[in-house]
């Protein structure tokens, strides 16, 4: 039978896809449906259809899986960002273990894979330190903030996303209330026109300090100083800057700060270390989940206090300074150079000397450091971004043969093309963690040890040292052991 676009179907959800979408077949026809679950029985009506495959839109759910729960959010399908928010925990992380298995297997082209079980949440909403809420007017000319709906960029009002912290309402309802009483014009992506774009917050989650950054495309909000004093009404505010981006583009954060109260920066821990996060730092948005993604990389690392370590894209220094607790140096490297300011001070404030930083792409750092001013690694970790690491990175690695390397990523699939390349190379997957950092999402971060190679078998040779026919001398024995003396 062809299925055309407008047409009803009947499906049973036998599947789910990488981006959490249910998989269905009607009559041989594949159609992949947004919002339905594993198990359940649903009407969806086509919307694109292919040769052999389709997309449909979920119109009812006739039986629901016996792993549906009801939805937290009332926006969650409008919105987007909470792909899973329907389907049970447990099911959850099912899905984001096969979902790393797969990329593994398919595109990584690995069988026995040596999977641990994925580490899991123990809070699963409200878990977000980090929240950008673009600012803009609806349909009816009222000033709305909430998310962006996939794939475009109509906003879908909501000052109390689930996912994140209650002091973001607090705060989007006093600056909004400001715009209101002011005449102050939301940005106009059409146009160019208009002052406020977005509002960042951060929270510290063990510190319960607020920050709050408004992007503009301006240099500065009128009646500011009375905006301050209400902002500051709100227990825990520690920070309140301007950010100026003026051009015209989707990128959210311009390259000016300015501050208008408090400190440039909020402090939080992960484990026994504190860092200063500014508007512009990376830092990792579940504290509690980040803790235990650490630990697994230092468990992986095995260090002893001997070794020397790189850190490939170390952002303000997060895992770097983990791991120097326990080694006797770490080198890391990131391409902003206000993330290694961050970096830098973050080790002064821990009191962590065994630390060097170097402002540049990884993939650039690495080989200078490494062919001109000769450094090692005995470990290397990595946690690049989602477009992996780049080949000439990977090239260096394999040239400076670290003991082990520790990839830590938040993008399987990327994950397992690059673990392809280090292991046709001499590297061994030795354990795999998924560790679910983003409940509710199709996220996940994983952590993995790689080490050398061993060997497939060994060959005895019997050998008699001396003077003599088929004897090898003794004082070549030492020649040779100069020859390849390891270098200082």
């Amino acid at each position: 039978m062809e299925f055309r676009k407008n047409d009803l179907v009947t499906l049973e959800i036998e599947d789910c896809g990488i981006d959490g979408e249910g998989i269905g077949k009607a009559d041989g026809f594949t159609v992949f449906v947004k919002d339905a679950v594993i198990g359940d029985t649903v009407t969806a009506k086509i919307i694109k259809a292919k040769k052999n495959y389709g997309y449909g839109r979920l119109m009812e759910v006739l039986k629901p899986s016996p792993y549906r729960v009801e939805l937290k959010c009332e926006f969650a399908r409008q919105c987007g960002g909470c792909q899973l928010q329907a389907l049970s925990y447990d099911q959850q992380l099912v899905f984001k273990t096969n979902k790393v298995k797969g990329h593994l297997e398919r595109i990584g082209g690995f069988t026995d894979i040596p999977m641990e079980p994925i580490i899991g949440m123990d809070e699963l909403f409200h878990y977000r330190n980090k929240a950008q809420f673009p600012v803009g007017r609806n349909k009816e000319g009222k000033i709305v903030t909430g998310f962006y709906a996939g794939r475009t960029h109509n906003i879908i009002e909501n000052r109390d996303c689930a996912l994140g912290v209650a002091e973001n309402k607090e705060v989007l309802d006093r600056v909004i209330a400001h715009m209101e009483k002011y005449g102050i014009e939301p940005y106009n992506e059409a146009t160019g026109k208009g002052l406020v774009r977005h509002v960042l917050i951060r929270y510290g989650y063990f510190t319960k300090e607020v920050m709050v950054c408004l992007i503009l495309n301006g240099n500065k909000i009128p009646k500011e100083e009375l905006l301050v004093k209400s902002l500051c009404e709100i227990p825990g505010m520690t920070s309140i800057t301007i950010n100026v981006n003026k051009k015209h583009s989707n990128v959210i954060l311009g390259e000016e700060i300015r501050l208008l109260w408090g400190q440039e920066y909020i402090t939080d821990r992960i484990g026994d270390i504190s860092y200063q996060i500014s508007p512009l730092s990376f830092y990792q948005v579940n504290p509690m989940q980040t803790q235990k993604l650490y630990a697994k990389a230092l468990e992986y690392a095995d260090l002893h206090g001997e070794e020397t370590v790189w850190d490939l894209y170390c952002g303000i220094g997060t895992i770097s300074l983990f791991l120097a607790q326990k080694a006797k140096f770490v080198r890391g490297v990131e391409i902003v150079p206000a993330a290694i300011e961050n970096a830098k001070e973050n080790a002064k404030l821990n009191g962590l000397e065994n630390t060097e930083f170097f402002v540049g792409k990884a993939e650039e750092v690495l080989p200078r450091e490494y062919k001109k001013n000769g450094v090692y690694a005995d470990v290397i970790v990595v946690d690049p971004p989602r477009k992996g690491c780049d080949e000439t990175l990977l090239e260096t690695m394999i040239e400076m043969n670290p003991e082990r390397i520790v990839y830590v990523s938040c993008d399987s699939a990327t994950l397992a093309r690059d673990l392809k390349y280090l292991c046709e190379r001499g590297y061994e997957l030795r354990k795999v963690c998924p560790v679910d950092q983003f409940g509710m999402t199709v996220h996940v971060e994983t952590v993995v040890l790689l080490s050398h190679k061993k060997p497939d078998g060994h060959i005895n040779v019997k050998v008699e040292f001396g003077k003599g026919e088929g004897k090898v001398p003794l004082d070549n024995i030492a020649k040779r052991a100069e020859t390849y003396k390891p270098k200082e």
